[in-house]
């Protein structure tokens, strides 16, 4: 059956009143990160950059802040920053193999053919399917072969979903996520001339789900969804995120070597400190060769006051992704969202005495951007606060540490971020790579409940949700020997304002 994907009036018109403008007044919802108009946002899918053109497509409910029946959303940028809102790319089926969402999946070229392949949910399973686009991307039919690969690989399977696709030597390959339950997570490898007849050739890599367990911060968990297989400067690299019966738990990645039909692997990394706040990550080559990755910013508060809000989900700040001289992942924003600076404020060099904490006039707000260059000497702490109230009752803790064996730490500490005992307030950390002389570059990015950290090409996001209206401050603090070398700060401009039509 063919599924055409041009969207009904009364689709349109199941939309619930008010959503997107319930939206917009949530004064936690950020401003210059992407975010859907209203409604339920999670996975970055599709990403590319076409005819000059970036394209985001990504998981989408606009009935209601909560995951039901997914479409595929649509947005479209010439700088990364700036976004505009598309058609609704794909729509579940009223039957069919996608008749219960249109999950995660990938944009590719076929011969000048802009091709999606995603995975279509019906009942409890999900299976491959396809959908060709116009030449400006602007709308999509589904294939009426749907779904390509017509079942899973024999075994006893955790999951089956999410794809990455690209072409090697004339010949599309495609890896599939899943699980071998009582074995571990697994990426299943297969290949085909015209994205449509498939070949199973087997798992690229499986993982080991019995080494480590659940509370460890690398365990690669029973699932791995959203796989991303790329290059870079000769590595290989498989990220992946760490899935459990139903749990998200982080994103990881694979260095090591693609060789034929199997991932060799040389060690694995933790892709971003926040665990769940940057999940199911996808990158794309764009035209001036980077390596582009955004992901989902998962929330921290629960289903009710995402349902009052009318909205949830949010997109990180696209990263450019380099391999570092240690041979791990390098992140670091675009450089284009410097565009949106506006205010300067400098100050620096300063210097903090132990124990004191110091306010920083003339630098507060809950759309900054922050640049700090530190030193620390071995056994000392240095701390940058923001969002903090007039009182100190809230306030959010991002520490930069030195031991003295010189090893370092990147903490977010989030226990007083929000005086609301519902909302997730629990500390995220991670290894900070230090030279010798202790010299950290520390950026933060603040968006209203959206928190970006990178350190010495480290990321870290996650989320806060502070409920006083002052919880605006900015200070720093130290513990031990710290030389606060320069403090750049600027005001963010909005990238959105008023509400935003559903149904584009």
């Amino acid at each position: 059956m063919t599924h055409d994907l041009t969207l009904p009036r009364a689709r349109h018109e199941d939309a619930p009143k008010g959503l997107a403008e319930r939206a917009v007044l949530d004064p936690h919802r950020p401003r210059f990160h992407f975010t859907a108009p209203g409604g339920w946002l999670n996975d970055p899918n599709g990403l590319a950059h076409w005819d000059g053109v970036y394209h985001l497509f990504y998981q989408y409910n606009p009935l209601a802040a909560a995951h039901h029946r997914i479409h595929w959303g649509h947005a479209t940028s010439r700088d990364l920053v700036t976004w505009t809102d598309e058609p609704v790319a794909l729509v579940p089926g009223t039957e069919g193999p996608d008749r219960d969402g249109c999950w995660s999946g990938v944009l590719v070229d076929d011969d000048g053919t802009p091709t999606l392949v995603y995975s279509g949910r019906h009942g409890e399973r999900e299976l491959p399917c396809v959908a060709t686009g116009s030449p400006d991307l602007r709308s999509w039919r589904k294939d009426p072969g749907n779904p390509v690969i017509a079942a899973p690989p024999e075994g006893d399977l955790t999951a089956f979903r999410d794809h990455c696709v690209w072409q090697e030597n004339g010949v599309w390959r495609h890896l599939v996520g899943s699980g071998i339950r009582g074995t571990g997570g697994t990426a299943f490898l297969y290949e085909s001339e015209d994205l449509r007849d498939w070949r199973y050739v087997g798992p690229l890599l499986t993982g080991d789900a019995g080494t480590g367990t659940a509370a460890d911060l690398d365990w690669t968990g029973t699932m791995w969804e959203c796989v991303d297989l790329f290059r870079l400067d000769g590595t290989d690299i498989l990220a992946f995120s760490a899935w459990d019966e139903g749990t998200t738990h982080y994103p990881l990645y694979w260095t090591g070597t693609y060789e034929g039909d199997t991932f060799v692997p040389r060690a694995l990394h933790r892709l971003d400190y926040g665990q769940r706040y940057f999940y199911a990550p996808q990158s794309t080559r764009d035209a001036l060769g980077r390596r582009v990755m955004f992901g989902w910013l998962q929330e921290g508060r629960d289903e009710d006051a995402m349902a009052e809000a009318g909205w949830c989900g949010v997109m990180s700040l696209p990263r450019v992704v380099t391999l570092g001289t240690d041979g791990s992942l390098v992140q670091a924003p675009v450089p284009e969202l410097a565009r949106l600076r506006r205010d300067a404020v400098r100050t620096g060099p300063l210097t903090v005495p132990d124990g004191v904490h110091m306010r920083l006039d003339g630098i507060n707000g809950d759309q900054l951007d922050i640049e700090v260059t530190l030193r620390l000497a071995p056994g000392a702490l240095a701390r940058l606060v923001v969002r903090e109230s007039a009182d100190g009752s809230e306030r959010t803790v991002i520490e930069v540490a030195r031991a003295e064996d010189g090893t370092g730490t990147l903490r977010l500490r989030r226990e007083a971020s929000s005086l609301d005992p519902s909302v997730d307030t629990e500390p995220r950390y991670g290894e900070l790579p230090l030279n010798g002389d202790g010299a950290v570059d520390l950026r933060v990015l603040v968006d209203h409940s959206a928190l970006e950290i990178f350190a010495n090409g480290r990321a870290l996001a996650a989320r806060v949700y502070p409920t006083l209206p002052d919880a605006l401050g900015v200070a720093v603090a130290a513990a031990g020997e710290v030389a606060v070398e320069r403090i750049d700060a600027w005001r963010m401009a909005a990238v959105f304002d008023g509400p935003r039509p559903l149904w584009p």
